[in-house]
């Protein structure tokens, strides 16, 4: 994405208006919303990695909701959240490769190890190193998960 993700953002909301997408309409119009209050909020023009976390933060808002939903026995509503959710997932850089994660974990471990930092203070040193490499390729809370069982 050489452009903006924000500029991508707009093509594909002029786009979905153009090809009569109503769903997919709404859930880039609900994208394009928590930018621009954000950016408002903040008093800044946000970088592609600030609307990366934003895009992030919904998509994980759309999972504890399909979860909600699915226990209800809301399937319909459930669907439609994971509709919105794969419209979301678009605009995230490509997903990195489980050997990839595996060696960013392992790399971070040897790390905070050289740093002689054990234990607990070590998971979140770790977690920094891995967030900072891994942002919007991998979900964290599974990152956490796997980095939790090595260091135990």
């Amino acid at each position: 994405m050489s452009d903006s993700l924000k500029q991508t953002i707009s093509e594909e909301i002029k786009n979905a208006m153009r090809a009569k997408q109503s769903e997919r309409l709404g859930t880039l119009r609900l994208l394009q919303a928590a930018i621009k209050q954000k950016e408002v909020d903040e008093r800044t023009e946000l970088s592609n990695d600030d609307i990366l976390a934003i895009i992030e933060k919904q998509i994980k808002q759309r999972k504890e909701s399909i979860s909600a939903y699915e226990k209800a026995g809301r399937t319909e509503t459930a669907e439609a959240e994971k509709a919105e959710m794969q419209v979301l997932s678009e605009f995230l850089p490509e997903q990195a490769s489980p050997e990839e994660i595996i060696a960013v974990i392992t790399a971070a471990i040897e790390a905070v190890a050289a740093q002689g930092v054990s234990g607990a203070p070590a998971m979140g040193k770790a977690m920094a190193i891995i967030k900072q490499k891994l942002a919007g390729r991998a979900d964290m809370s599974e990152l956490s998960k796997q980095l939790k069982a090595r260091l135990m």
